[in-house]
């Protein structure tokens, strides 16, 4: 586990110095602002599509074997990448394209990674261990994208390109030297091959989250939070550049304290829907507090805990994907998650960028924490209600047939 925490670090260093030049990239090819978006748009579009096939080639196939070739794939496209850049034959077709393969690719990589991650610990431990892949994975943003600015400074564009491939190089030299923790909940390769085709279909693991309440519990929850807040990329730059009168270099002491709580990780041993909603309300009361923020000075105050809540959430979320579903379901599971979350990380931007521009960025903060818990409240009275209905309808213990004892000949 510490050998793939660290090569997790080092790929995700890489990841947010290929992702920070990117879109500086763009607007060196095209000039145009817009086109940056769609470049980001295009790279998410086959998650979107194609996450649920994904997630069931990652319960077909062996787990280290998918990882291993899914990552030095994305080495191939990083390198490709680079060589073009450097010999200036980039331009913003080719970059489309190599955008749609590696979103394609990641579709397998994402869910692999994650649940090989979950064979190196005991079953018990898991929680625990998609904390600390949490803080690595926040760790390498930070530190890629600090040394994407050296990088190009120095070097150039297409170093970052090279850097990241070679970081996808470190992890697929790694994987092949990982091996299972005692007492670890995995999939073994010769047990996936056992089961009958129709047991590992696409629609077995649409069918599963859709009949489990906790994880539509959780979509909601996750949905609604994503949509209404959590983009304080976008909203507290609005917020800090126009009614808190502070400019590019107050945003990023802003942004620094946001990555910076981000990398608070959190020891879960039972991780809940319930955790998760409790946290997205808090997270939510404290949203509501930054919108109302009288100076930079007191929304500084309220960022770093505002970004502590939504780490742990995301945490525990992301604990009860992993260890919720059985494990033959899990890749299927995650990638129905993958589609659903694509939907929300398209969707949400724009809807928040029009509700800033019809209530401002104080009205979008405090009408988005509104929603946000309000309806978690909500959704828990229900569940509530719901829960005291079914015991109250329950037959008592005594009108309960008991079974006849018999003994066997």
């Amino acid at each position: 586990m510490r050998w793939w925490s660290v090569a997790n670090f080092v790929s995700n260093a890489g990841t947010w110095m290929q992702l920070t030049v990117q879109n500086l990239l763009v607007l060196q090819i095209t000039g145009s602002a817009a086109a940056t978006g769609l470049s980001m748009s295009v790279q998410a579009a086959p998650a979107l599509l194609m996450s649920v096939l994904g997630g069931a080639a990652v319960d077909r196939w062996p787990r280290k074997l998918t990882a291993a070739v899914s990552q030095a794939a994305l080495a191939v496209i990083a390198f490709t990448t680079a060589t073009l850049v450097a010999l200036d034959r980039l331009d913003m077709t080719t970059l489309m394209v190599l955008a749609v393969v590696t979103g394609t690719v990641a579709t397998v990589d994402n869910p692999a990674c994650a649940l090989l991650g979950n064979d190196l610990v005991p079953a018990e431990d898991v929680p625990s261990a998609i904390g600390v892949g949490a803080l690595v994975c926040n760790a390498g943003r930070l530190v890629g994208a600090a040394l994407a600015g050296v990088t190009v400074g120095f070097l150039g564009t297409a170093a970052a390109y090279f850097a990241n491939g070679f970081s996808f190089l470190f992890v697929t030299a790694v994987i092949p030297f990982l091996r299972p923790a005692a007492g670890a909940v995995r999939q073994a390769a010769g047990r996936a091959a056992r089961r009958p085709a129709s047991d590992m279909s696409v629609r077995e693991g649409l069918a599963f989250f859709a009949r489990r309440p906790r994880l539509l519990a959780l979509a909601g929850v996750t949905g609604i939070s994503a949509v209404f807040g959590r983009n304080y990329g976008l909203t507290l730059a609005v917020l800090v550049t126009g009614p808190l009168a502070g400019g590019a270099g107050a945003f990023g002491t802003v942004s620094t304290v946001l990555a910076a709580g981000g990398i608070v990780g959190a020891r879960l041993r039972r991780p809940s829907v319930r955790l998760v909603g409790a946290l997205a309300a808090t997270g939510a009361l404290l949203q509501i507090v930054a919108g109302l923020s009288p100076s930079l000075a007191v929304l500084l105050v309220l960022v770093l805990p505002m970004a502590v809540v939504e780490s742990v959430s995301d945490t525990a979320g992301t604990a009860v994907l992993r260890t919720d579903p059985p494990a033959h379901l899990r890749g299927r599971v995650l990638g129905v998650w993958g589609s659903v979350g694509t939907l929300w990380s398209l969707g949400g931007p724009p809807a928040l960028g029009l509700l800033m521009e019809l209530a401002g960025p104080r009205g979008a903060l405090i009408t988005g924490g509104v929603v946000i818990a309000a309806s978690i409240a909500s959704g828990h009275l229900l569940h509530r209600r719901a829960t005291l209905a079914a015991s109250v309808t329950l037959p008592s213990k005594d009108t309960i047939p008991q079974p006849t004892l018999q003994t066997v000949a």
